[in-house]
């Protein structure tokens, strides 16, 4: 697995993640929204046509932001898209159930921007259809843009632009959360705890807490239990260990 960035910069701390895009045009006006507020991280997962980054319409609908396209990588999982991250946060205006904690844009932004080191992702679905259930639960908070009830509708890239636009200005302000505690471990990344999570159910399963052929809610509920909190290195390994302990027990 590729190693986190050290840099403590904002601009270079925060990735953008758009999944199974429809529209060229789209992928355009994001790199260029992203362009416009310094952030250049762009990635794309399953695009729904060949050669996204270099279609004609996502060229025009760049503008002068070109060199965004040409960094941009195409991967084929949000696992690969998500490597060295510790922080993700799937853009929505559905609310869900069992989603992690909603937060508003500056919320997020304020956050990334006063945890120097920590590297985040933003992640926006389809034009269509959003993000799905799965996506938006390994996620550690959803952003939802507060707009007009009445007409609630942004696109693509002005969702991307009004998120482009709270951390910039976060990230020139050094915007920070005051910490409630003295010492902070390192933040596990979204790898680390998806992990996690899958040694956990092997081991509810093993146990007969969870039923596999019926597991109802219990691992949505308890990845939203989790997502309350920013689980470090450590506490992720310490919860591995319980399972690896519960599993040997079950075998011996």
């Amino acid at each position: 697995m590729n190693m986190p960035e050290t840099s403590t910069s904002l601009f270079t701390r925060l990735r953008f993640i758009l999944v199974e895009t429809s529209r060229a045009g789209n992928i355009g006006s994001v790199a260029r929204a992203m362009k416009t507020m310094g952030f250049s991280e762009l990635v794309l997962v399953n695009p729904r046509f060949p050669g996204a980054l270099e279609d004609p319409e996502a060229v025009a609908f760049a503008s002068g932001a070109l060199d965004v396209l040409a960094g941009a990588r195409i991967v084929g999982s949000m696992a690969e898209a998500l490597d060295g991250c510790q922080f993700a946060a799937a853009v929505s205006a559905r609310l869900r159930e069992f989603s992690p904690p909603v937060w508003a844009p500056r919320a997020f932004a304020g956050h990334v921007a006063g945890q120097q080191g920590l590297n985040a992702a933003l992640i926006f679905g389809n034009e269509r259809f959003g993000l799905p259930n799965h996506i938006v639960e390994q996620c550690n908070v959803l952003i939802n843009i507060p707009a007009n009830p009445a007409y609630s509708s942004l696109n693509l890239a002005q969702a991307a632009q009004v998120l482009a636009y709270e951390c910039r200005i976060a990230g020139e302000t050094g915007a920070a959360e005051p910490s409630a505690i003295g010492f902070h471990g390192d933040a596990a990344s979204v790898t680390e705890i998806e992990g996690m999570y899958a040694h956990l159910e092997r081991a509810l399963v093993s146990i007969g807490f969870l039923d596999a052929d019926n597991p109802k809610k219990l691992m949505p509920r308890l990845k939203r239990l989790f997502s309350r909190t920013q689980l470090e290195t450590e506490e992720v390994n310490i919860l591995r260990g319980i399972a690896r302990q519960i599993l040997r027990d079950r075998v011996d």
